[in-house]
């Protein structure tokens, strides 16, 4: 399985990304993931972000992005994306997506849980 991430880039405090992730798998195995982003910081250890299971109902958000940033899935194109709004220079970092099979009822939300990994998109939020 390959991910693919892109979408990262600079951008002003209180503006817009959208990142995209997409895997080289097919479909049906692509819509038996659960998705997840995490993200790294410069000096600092990598955090886990926001997850999305395989039912798209079933979301989870890290305090410090919750209300602004959102994960979405299309399974028809293989991809997950994370809008991120309302960024904060604190948000600038190297953010990962990340997959693994599970079950309907079951999203990951540590890095250790989650068995294939993009190769990270740098987002920096200017001041």
């Amino acid at each position: 399985v390959q991910l693919q991430a892109s979408g990262g880039g600079l951008v002003q405090a209180g503006g817009s990304l959208r990142l995209s992730c997409t895997a080289s798998v097919r479909t049906y195995t692509f819509s038996r993931f659960s998705l997840a982003w995490f993200r790294r910081a410069p000096g600092k250890e990598r955090e886990f972000v926001t997850a999305i299971g395989r039912s798209s109902s079933s979301t989870y958000y890290a305090g410090s992005v919750k209300g602004r940033f959102t994960i979405s899935r299309d399974n028809s194109k293989n991809t997950v994306y994370l809008q991120m709004n309302s960024l904060k220079p604190e948000d600038t970092a190297v953010y990962y997506c990340a997959a693994v099979e599970t079950i309907m009822t079951h999203t990951p939300t540590t890095d250790h849980d989650y068995s294939h990994w993009g190769q990270g998109t740098l987002v920096t939020v200017s001041s």
